[in-house]
């Protein structure tokens, strides 16, 4: 049968990042087997890679045309993998596939990562004295596991990602055969024609997507997820929830659209379809003494397209939350449950330069890049960052907490684009709409007026300001005002700095915790937005 991905796509390494796979130009058994034991050992859950045998690497791609193998030689080695797979331990069988290419045969290696790992070969499978060592993958090579890498890699052995595990309270039967057929064609991949004419489950075995003995096979999760067409009645709430605040969090008047269900590729295109038809607008700003016009997006749509991305790639679909997205007037709100490794640190994530230590769903990814919904390994922010730079917008603001709960991700409105609401123009000022600019004049006397942690918010001092300029708020209406947790630990972060500097207090300040609590503007904090106000009018 064939291989379930886009061959050509594997060969330039569009869908596969490239340390996920090896070119070896012939039958190299020892350092095969290392790779071979590596990818099984799937250290960081990145979903195991692929061997190429018979193809020349040149510059991280195969090398054109590839040189292929004899007939001879693939009878060969198919022989001697037989013995060699019994030699890792646990035994292990790599997939295995005969492709052509370039008019010439080649093996295909699939080595996903495995289920009973971790995995141990001995360092040359081929001598008479076999020593075993456990591999893992760093970059592009497999190297022997250390003493505190080897410790890891055994506390993993129970620790297969959800995505890949076998869903036992449900049916092969509930995979649709129509989904994975339309995969394959979006994909180019060459077993789509098998659809329909061998067996479903020996199709679905060959993608990986059904385990278990023959006489009682499960779906794996990753199947359901994506194959079925009612995910969310094997994962409950795994939907997309979309509210529109037209006027702010604090007015009462919202709009709430129908859920998205259906499988995870279908939510992310009907949530993108639904913000890019109601909410992305587009303008052309001339420039005097220029002859092109500049035009710029309100949001851009390619950063959009990685935050919805990334939060239905990256959630956690044992946790029973949909994926949350507010619009307010001058921002887009993401939430999924389900927080980025311990290893990321937010100072990484505003500086683009993130390498996670290990992946959540990692079958799910490699399905998801295969349609080209997600980009490479870590590449989602950084890709957001630079269009959001490029189109000229603020820089996004993004949270977590201790526990890595959850991940939100907040876009703004680019400045310029302040002004289109729905298509129409209105005037920031009279629709108070300038929280862009009282955030930049803020920002520049917060240096002798706050502290540290203070000048690293500026978009939410700002909003709660402008918010209590009107009336009294609880502190969940703030909270929600910004877009934020109602917990102890947001109002630790957003609020008491506020009430530190004097610039809004409590209305029962003898009783903090009262039912009746709210929080006001106070009259520095009121002179404060007078005169940057006035300065702005100037």
């Amino acid at each position: 049968m064939s291989l379930h991905i886009n061959i050509e796509d594997l060969l330039t390494a569009k869908t596969v990042e490239s340390d996920r796979i090896e070119f070896k130009e012939g039958w190299n058994p020892d350092a095969i087997y290392r790779s071979i034991c590596a990818f099984a050992n799937d250290f960081d859950n990145t979903g195991g890679g692929y061997i190429l045998i018979g193809v020349e690497e040149k510059e991280g791609v195969a090398k054109r045309p590839v040189k292929g193998l004899s007939p001879s030689q693939i009878a060969e080695i198919q022989v001697k993998m037989m013995r060699f797979n019994n030699l890792i331990n646990p035994v292990y069988h790599p997939k295995l596939f005969l492709e052509t290419i370039d008019k010439k045969q080649i093996i295909i290696l699939w080595v996903p990562g495995g289920s009973n790992r971790p995995y141990e070969v001995p360092e040359q499978i081929t001598a008479t004295n076999k020593r075993n060592f456990y591999y893992i993958r760093k970059y592009a090579n497999s190297v022997k596991a250390n003493t505190e890498e080897k410790q890891e890699l055994i506390s993993l052995a129970n620790q297969i990602p959800f995505d890949d595990r076998a869903n036992t309270q449900t049916s092969v039967n509930n995979i649709s055969m129509v989904l994975v057929q339309d995969h394959l064609r979006k994909t180019g991949s060459r077993l789509a024609s098998d659809v329909g004419k061998k067996p479903n489950t020996e199709v679905l075995h060959q993608m990986e997507l059904i385990s278990g003995p023959n006489e009682h096979l499960f779906p794996r999760n990753v199947a359901l997820m994506m194959f079925a067409e009612h995910p969310e009645k094997y994962f409950p709430y795994s939907e997309v929830e979309i509210v529109h605040f037209p006027n702010g969090a604090a007015d009462p008047k919202f709009k709430e659209f129908p859920k998205i269900t259906g499988p995870v590729p279908s939510q992310i295109e009907k949530t993108l379809e639904l913000l890019k038809t109601n909410f992305l607008k587009e303008q052309v700003i001339k420039t005097k003494g220029k002859a092109k016009s500049e035009r710029i997006w309100n949001y851009p749509y390619e950063a959009l397209e990685e935050a919805i991305a990334n939060a239905l790639y990256h959630r956690d679909y044992q946790v029973r939350e949909p994926v949350e997205i507010r619009v307010y007037p001058d921002s887009i709100v993401i939430l999924n449950y389900g927080g980025p490794d311990r290893s990321i640190t937010m100072a990484a994530l505003h500086s683009g330069k993130i390498r996670p230590r290990r992946y959540r769903n990692r079958r799910l990814g490699d399905f998801l890049k295969e349609l080209k919904l997600t980009e490479g390994k870590a590449t989602g922010i950084p890709a957001i960052l630079k269009t959001l730079k490029d189109n000229g917008s603020p820089a996004p603001h993004f949270d977590t907490d201790a526990d890595r709960s959850f991940f939100e991700i907040e876009l703004f409105k680019h400045p310029a684009a302040a002004s289109i609401t729905d298509g129409k123009e209105t005037d920031n000022k009279k629709n108070g709409k300038g929280l862009k600019q009282l955030s930049a004049r803020l920002s520049t006397s917060l240096s002798t007026s706050l502290s540290t942690r203070l000048s690293t918010q500026i978009t939410e001092t700002t909003k709660i300001l402008s918010m209590l300029e009107k009336e009294p708020l609880k502190r969940e209406e703030i909270m929600t005002g910004i877009g934020k947790l109602n917990n102890t630990k947001s109002v630790r972060k957003y609020m008491e700095p506020l009430e530190e500097i004097g610039w809004i207090s409590k209305t029962i300040p003898d009783k903090p915790n009262s039912q009746f609590q709210r929080y006001a503007l106070t009259a520095k904090g009121k002179k404060l937005l007078q005169e940057l106000k006035a300065e702005i009018d100037e």
